[in-house]
């Protein structure tokens, strides 16, 4: 697969219309939903026009959601609170039950999933930065949510990234159709880590929901390998989705200097890094003189300059018919949403979506009312919809 690098994408004129099915969507009781949403500005965009609603704010520093089936939301804050959100309303105590997080430079409380079977076994998966001796790691933990508490916490995995440097945890967390659960490990700020599979730093984990690891993972069996490591020469990815028609998994990397990527992930795959890359070291050295190499991945996309990759939805909702089958990339940097049109897994249509709003994108996500939910990054953070504006 050849890559496609996205620089400036095109502007096309905007179409508005949208079909019945997502009017009946925008019509119907979204969750959160607060009032004075219709007088929202309209925003045009090459597919869609659409509103941009403020569904909670006062968050510090967002990181990761989940949606309930209740309606209600749950939502990470860096500094480690696990937040709720009902009626579009911040509960003013954090649920409690989280453990103790190393809040320094990259790290903290960061993602939040629900186990696939939630509605009876009420689990709730995070992950985050785990202080200790050596430094800090990546570490996932699951409990029970019990109305504001989470009960029975136990380990899924503590990553063997140990390091003394705070950035790069990775942490994007995924369960896949078949229920098994994936963790993205950054490089902890060592970029030989990701070549090298003796340690989980660089690397995308997968195991069953209890942290075993599955039998049919590539390298079980394999001497000096971790057997948790599905894909490697990862360097941080910041989001992680399903795609919702053919099941497979994604990821947006966050690169240096340029060389974002979207990926397409097969397992036991070597994506590269640092071994080739597009992007330069931030005091403009030179990482690698390659961009690609035998036996590595390339990216389906990467982004010069970066726009600083983060959360990643694959559209498959009712609301925004002509976005269904895009992924929708966070930008930090970039402060936007890039639309990137998959088919046949190759981009063919871009777009920067909320290009002059001024937020750092967190994260991306689908509600399960077919809306577009975003986490901005920022001391007064929020959670935002996008909702069509007719």
């Amino acid at each position: 697969m050849r890559p496609v690098p996205i620089t400036r994408p095109p502007c096309q004129n905007p179409n508005p219309a949208m079909g019945a099915a997502a009017m009946l969507v925008a019509a119907s009781v979204l969750l959160a939903q607060p009032a004075g949403a219709a007088g929202a500005p309209v925003i045009e965009s090459e597919r869609h026009a659409f509103r941009v609603v403020t569904v909670t704010d006062g968050l510090e520093y967002p990181w990761g959601l989940a949606f309930l089936p209740d309606g209600d939301l749950l939502v990470t804050e860096r500094p480690g609170r696990l937040r709720r959100v009902s009626d579009g309303r911040l509960l003013p105590e954090p649920v409690a039950g989280v453990p103790e997080v190393f809040a320094r430079g990259h790290g903290g409380l960061l993602d939040v999933v629900l186990h696939p079977q939630f509605a009876d076994n009420r689990l709730v998966y995070l992950s985050y930065s785990r202080p200790g001796a050596e430094g800090a790691t990546t570490a996932v933990i699951r409990g029970r949510l019990e109305g504001q508490a989470l009960a029975g916490v136990e380990d899924v995995i503590e990553a063997q990234a140990w390091g003394r440097v705070p950035v790069h945890f990775g942490a994007r967390l995924l369960f896949d159709r078949a229920g098994f659960l994936y963790v993205t490990i950054g490089d902890r700020g060592t970029m030989e880590n990701s070549q090298d599979r003796s340690n989980h730093a660089g690397v995308t984990l997968r195991l069953h929901d209890d942290g075993r690891v599955p039998a049919d993972n590539p390298f079980v069996g394999q001497q000096g390998i971790r057997p948790e490591i599905w894909t490697w020469g990862n360097r941080n990815a910041q989001g992680m989705a399903v795609h919702p028609e053919t099941g497979e998994i994604w990821q947006a990397e966050h690169g240096p200097k340029g060389g974002d990527e979207l990926n397409l992930m097969r397992p036991g795959s070597n994506y590269g890094w640092p071994e080739i890359t597009h992007g330069l070291n931030y005091n403009g050295a030179v990482i690698s003189e390659h961009t690609a190499k035998p036996g590595m991945e390339q990216p389906v996309v990467y982004w010069v300059p970066s726009i600083a990759t983060s959360g990643l939805t694959i559209y498959a909702g009712e609301a925004f018919p002509g976005w269904r089958g895009d992924a929708l990339v966070g930008g930090l940097v970039g402060r936007h949403v890039a639309r990137v049109t998959l088919g046949n897994g190759a981009p063919e249509i871009r777009e920067q979506l909320l290009e002059g709003y001024g937020a750092r994108i967190r994260d991306v996500r689908t509600g399960p009312d077919g809306l577009v939910y975003l986490l901005t990054d920022a001391a007064e953070g929020a959670i935002l919809r996008l909702e069509p504006a007719n």
